[in-house]
């Protein structure tokens, strides 16, 4: 069993900015837009105290997704090629669909949940889900395990 004990999954609003900045300078390193830990600092507005303080303790969604299994539940308007879309947006990605659960459509919409294995994505999951949620028919989606 996975000890899960202590991780969470926050909306970036309501991050207290020294996160944010601690998140856009390891971005910064990793991209190689900046060489040392002290220009990243400097660039984003923090000290290099409060960096090495949080850096092992924030990381993107897109990087602990990566080489996992997630799975969404979407709300779908019952209609044609609403579903085969959001699967063609997942394959584009080079995501692996393994599950896909539809229940029976009430009242013009449809509840589905997709599982897909995130080892292989050419985007990271932010930008899935932006992709996603862009699709016509989509009323809303929501993340509901990682593994």
């Amino acid at each position: 069993m996975t000890d899960t004990k202590g991780l969470y999954i926050i909306k970036e609003e309501i991050l207290p900015e020294v996160l944010k900045k601690t998140v856009k300078a390891k971005e910064l390193l990793k991209t190689k837009a900046v060489k040392t830990v002290n220009e990243a600092c400097e660039r984003v507005g923090i000290s290099r105290s409060a960096f090495y303080k949080y850096k092992d303790y924030i990381f993107p969604f897109y990087e602990a997704s990566l080489g996992k299994i997630i799975t969404l539940a979407f709300i779908l308007e019952h209609k044609p090629g609403v579903l085969s879309g959001i699967l063609e947006e997942i394959a584009k990605a080079r995501g692996n669909v393994l599950t896909i659960n539809q229940n029976i459509p009430i009242q013009g919409s449809a509840s589905v949940t997709i599982s897909f294995d995130t080892k292989e994505l050419s985007k990271n999951i932010e930008e899935l889900l932006e992709n996603l949620e862009q699709k016509p028919g989509v009323q809303k989606i929501e993340i509901l395990a990682q593994e």
